[in-house]
């Protein structure tokens, strides 16, 4: 039986934080039995209870109230320290932000690096990005678009990897959808901050899905800085009495309103720059391990995490009627929902957290073999 592997993780990104880059970290390092995981993230005394009940040895640096700024120059501090008191077999650099110290560590002590790029953060700190990729012994890329950007950033293509995201999988089977009466409900979960999510265009859709489909409504989960100019498309546009701004919720109140739901829709497209947008989307992942059919947009890492015509539809997300033509066909036709709601459910059993943590765990060990 091979040891456990000791492995040095940098993050910002950790729970009880939300987001999907926080979810990824923890579930690949929690679901890996054959590692040994030193956690150095950013947090405060506040997150002590999480980091007890995970039995993680997780190192918080940096109070709340710092800038963030600083408190990632802290945390990469923190993690050479880590570094040079025992040396790791390998550092996972869980973004770019930890890329500085990630790469110190593997100069003075000849630890070899693997760092995950997502996508955005590609767009927002192209110079970062590059040095980061360029660095590192192995680059973790969550979908082939996120690996054309590691390419186009300096990456070596031969050290680029492709380990897709995973799922928390529900349990018991998917909510029986079809033969439902009455009204019927899309939803779309997601943080109501950036504009390529598109939420504005499921608002332009939402006229043409009445039309089509009748008695509809459209729950969105989530909360952000947007929500006050959503708010008031949605009156312009005369569908207000079809919204549902749900808010943050929290994960039983998610799961209850995606089993209620009928059909997944977030339709991101690229920002205007081009660069970045949904580098794969989690959340489709947990819309079809629910059963549900997703209609998502044909660009970035969705094509990674929709099967087009087979566990949900991609469309041009920039083009309100073919959105509204997805997700009105599919409201008419629960049949075909239902098929792609079942294949959805057989993806995501393939991309569960334990099968995605033992893919990485494989990749690890062979850039630590690599480095000895």
């Amino acid at each position: 039986m091979s040891r456990e592997l000791d492995v040095l993780v940098l993050t910002p990104d950790f729970p009880p934080a939300l987001g999907g880059i926080q979810l990824l970290m923890h579930r690949v390092v929690s679901h890996a039995p054959g590692l040994r995981p030193r956690v150095v993230t950013l947090g405060s005394r506040a997150d002590r209870d999480f980091d007890r009940r995970e039995g993680l040895e997780v190192t918080r640096v940096g109070l709340r109230r710092i800038p963030r700024p600083a408190a990632v120059a802290a945390l990469n501090a923190r993690g050479v320290l880590h570094a040079l008191r025992k040396r790791p077999d390998v550092v996972l650099s869980g973004h770019i932000a930890t890329s500085p110290a990630a790469s110190a560590i593997g100069r003075v002590l000849g630890v070899p690096v693997v760092q995950y790029l997502y996508g955005h953060e590609v767009g927002v700190r192209p110079r970062l990005a590059a040095y980061a990729v360029r660095r590192a012994d192995r680059v973790v890329a969550i979908s082939g678009y996120t690996r054309e950007l590691a390419l186009a950033a300096g990456a070596e293509p031969d050290r680029v990897a492709l380990v897709t995201p995973g799922v928390d999988l529900p349990e018991g089977p998917a909510p029986e959808r079809n033969g439902r009466s009455g009204r019927r409900t899309v939803i779309t979960v997601g943080r109501l901050e950036d504009r390529y999510k598109g939420h504005d265009v499921m608002i332009r859709s939402l006229p043409l899905v009445r039309a089509h489909a009748g008695d509809v409504r459209w729950v969105v989960v989530g909360e952000g800085s947007l929500r006050g100019s959503l708010e008031s498309l949605a009156r312009a546009t005369g569908v207000s009495d079809l919204v549902q701004f749900a808010g943050a919720v929290s994960d039983d109140e998610r799961d209850a309103l995606l089993a209620a739901a009928d059909v997944f829709a977030m339709p991101s497209r690229l920002p205007a720059d081009g660069l970045a947008g949904e580098g794969f989307g989690i959340v489709y992942l947990e819309a079809g391990a629910r059963g549900l059919p997703v209609v998502a947009g044909a660009v970035g890492g969705a094509l990674d995490a929709v099967v087009d015509g087979q566990t949900g539809l991609l469309v041009d997300p920039n083009d309100h009627v073919a959105v509204a033509h997805a997700i009105a066909g599919l409201l008419a036709d629960p049949a075909r929902a239902d098929a792609l709601g079942r294949a959805g459910a057989e993806h995501a059993r393939r991309h569960a957290w334990p099968a995605v943590a033992e893919r990485l765990e494989g990749l690890l060990r062979q850039v630590a073999a690599e480095g000895a």
